[in-house]
């Protein structure tokens, strides 16, 4: 969603980026200090779409948001160009805590855009080569051509694609990351062949031979070019966003238009093919050389490792190492051993779409997950890494160990490959020795490959994951209706004259005295603007976990957390009312952004009475921020509870 005109609006009627002296934004709301607040219009922004209402409070002119007031104060610090913003409350917004997680946020972010297409193309890849299979039309015929220039266009060119996508993410123009993404695809660099200039390092892992220099310089080209790469432009347009950014403040306004791209371009593309292109070439020899190590060591060792990693070499590129190896065993031996352990992975990435298909509520997932499966089944396996399975981790992580058990069960067998053919289904055939009759150990492979999808499938429907989209899939039949259900025996939901029981249990986070949201003294949460749910007003200064699942909003300050349960469930305990302004004092957090959590552990102490001491109500809202994309919210009608009790259950 675009918020540039909520921005302006909210910003022209706080005064004017002029009235501004500092802006922060905590877990709902953007917290103005304004010069003269005289001056802030204050009944329009009330009724403005995007604004749930404003609050003056400890000196602050708080617009309340909602749940995506990350971007909406990211967009009025642009539009304000307010350089004293702060954004010391941000912890709210659902960053990455740890790098991994950075990683893979970066990563679904920048794929986000291109899924549907990504998922298109893999079905018309895998479809034409079906049709070859099966004889309907030959490998020379134009039809094929076309087809496969339809469907092998985007991976082929995948760095433009994603030099555009990543721009959008990182900040910079997306035709310059498109430029730079052309640059590594560009035909007459991506088709040199003939003999080397020379070779540098000579002998060792790192031998690359030099096709061509730069200014003298030697650039070292991966085998198979950039195109399918995803990681060197990725980072290309990362530098190239800070590059620009230096550019536009120096280059004066009357020739920004032409000279901000060519300098970023004039630095980024050569720095790419010198330097981030040869480290991740070189990334790819070290696991080459380290896999043929392994191998010899134990080949069921290196069936783990390689049917383990195969995914992870592939979005890192790093499987071009083993592409030579397999190439030459092939040539001087006739058979090779190496790829044969990675063709599980296919089967393992497909299984674990199949339990996301058969598990998740999104109606949006449940549409992605279909094509991505059909690719799938084919080999192509990047709309389900990239649009589903990475972005969602658990199911990443589940088709990695597949892989890896399925890698190691054809090293034990000793099963090799004889051809570099097909994938995914129409790679059974590469396995099939040309010097031997019969089907050879094809039944024992195609045995192993569906016993790995079967356990993708399983082990991801069984151990779940989270929500890739906002606009989770809720009950949508004709005549729905919920009966009475305000205990832990849970919802009974009606449904074309059936009954199902469907629910989340919420357990009580604190102790005390149970309130109605609408008897909050703060309009943001008694409106129920911010999330349905209810109030206590706590007896003992302790905030446990009321689910099992994540922690995905910690304040530094302590005064509030939010959690996203294992079933997608997003929660948000607020302790008491503006306790921000005490800026930590009286709280104590015993979790960290990312970390999981159990039902009852202890995630956040709390002085009540020093609270009150300060001038603070203490209490506490709990809210189910993501009310709307379920059936109903059912709450308890106990007047008091114990850490624990039943609270309220989420009908699905």
């Amino acid at each position: 969603m675009a918020y540039e005109e909520l921005a302006k609006e909210i910003l022209d009627n706080v005064g004017g980026k002029e009235n501004v002296n500092s802006l922060a934004h905590c877990i709902t709301r953007l917290r103005f200090k304004l010069k003269d607040e005289g001056k802030a219009n204050t009944e329009h922004l009330k009724k403005m779409d995007g604004v749930v209402t404003v609050m003056k409070s400890g000196g602050q002119y708080q617009v309340v948001i909602g749940n995506h007031v990350p971007d909406v104060y990211a967009q009025v610090v642009k539009e304000g160009n307010l350089d004293n913003a702060s954004d010391s409350d941000n912890s709210d917004s659902k960053g990455a805590s740890n790098p991994f997680d950075a990683f893979i946020d970066m990563i679904s972010g920048i794929f986000q855009p291109v899924l549907g297409v990504l998922a298109a193309t893999g079905m018309i890849k895998g479809f034409n080569a079906l049709f070859v299979a099966i004889g309907a039309y030959a490998q020379t015929s134009g039809t094929y051509q076309i087809l496969n220039a339809a469907g092998d266009a985007l991976f082929y060119f995948f760095p433009i694609f994603l030099g555009y996508t990543a721009a959008k993410k990182f900040g910079l123009a997306p035709f310059i990351g498109m430029a730079i993404g052309g640059a590594l695809v560009y035909p007459d660099i991506a088709g040199l062949a003939g003999d080397p200039l020379y070779t540098l390092f000579a002998g060792t892992l790192f031998e690359s031979p030099v096709m061509i220099e730069f200014l003298g310089l030697p650039v070292i080209l991966p085998q198979g070019g950039y195109g399918t790469t995803v990681i060197p432009v990725i980072l290309a347009v990362f530098f190239a966003a800070k590059v620009e950014k230096v550019m536009k403040k120096i280059i004066p306004d009357v020739v920004k238009l032409f000279l901000v791209p060519f300098t970023t371009i004039l630095i980024i593309a050569p720095i790419t093919f010198l330097l981030i292109g040869p480290i991740a070439n070189w990334g790819a020899n070290i696991i080459g050389s380290a896999t043929l190590a392994v191998y010899a060591f134990s080949p069921v060792l290196a069936g783990l490792l390689i049917g383990g990693f195969w995914q992870v070499f592939v979005i890192f590129g790093l499987h071009w190492g083993l592409i030579p190896i397999a190439l030459n065993n092939v040539a001087t031996a006739g058979y090779d051993p190496i790829l044969a352990m990675s063709f599980i992975a296919s089967f393992a990435q497909t299984g674990v779409i199949i339990g996301v298909l058969l598990k998740t509520k999104e109606r949006k997932l449940k549409t992605l997950s279909i094509p991505a499966i059909i690719s799938g089944i084919f080999g192509v396996t990047e709309p389900a890494i990239y649009g589903i399975s990475l972005p969602l981790k658990k199911p990443f992580i589940i088709s990695c160990i597949g892989g890896a058990l399925g890698g190691a069960t054809l090293a034990y067998f000793s099963v090799s490959t004889y051809v570099m053919g097909g994938l995914g289904v129409f790679g059974y055939t590469n396995m099939l020795d040309p010097n031997v009759s019969g089907l050879q150990d094809l039944p024992l492979i195609i045995g192993i490959s569906v016993v790995t999808v079967i356990f993708g499938a399983v082990a991801t429907y069984l151990i779940g994951f989270g929500t890739l989209f906002d606009d989770a899939e809720v009950a949508t039949d004709q005549g729905i209706e919920t009966k009475n259900a305000t205990t832990t025996e849970g919802a009974i939901v009606q449904a074309n004259g059936e009954s199902y029981v469907e629910k989340e249990v919420i357990e009580s986070p604190v102790a005390g005295q149970v309130l109605p949201l609408s008897e909050v003294k703060d309009e943001a949460f008694s409106s129920g603007a911010m999330g349905r749910g209810i109030a206590i007003e706590p007896t003992d200064g302790k905030v446990v976990s009321p689910v099992k699942g994540k922690v995905t909003a910690l304040f530094p300050t302590g005064h509030a957390i939010g959690i996203t349960s294992d079933e997608g469930v997003e929660l948000l305990i607020h302790v008491g009312m503006d306790t921000v302004q005490l800026d930590g004092e009286g709280f104590k957090t015993y979790v960290e952004n990312g970390d999981t959590v159990e039902v009852g552990q202890t995630l956040i102490d709390f002085d009540i009475q020093g609270i009150k001491e300060a001038g603070y109500l203490v209490t506490t809202p709990v809210l189910v921020t993501n009310a709307d994309n379920y059936l109903d919210l059912l709450t308890t009608d106990s007047k008091t509870i114990a850490m624990n009790e039943y609270l309220m259950t989420v009908v699905i």
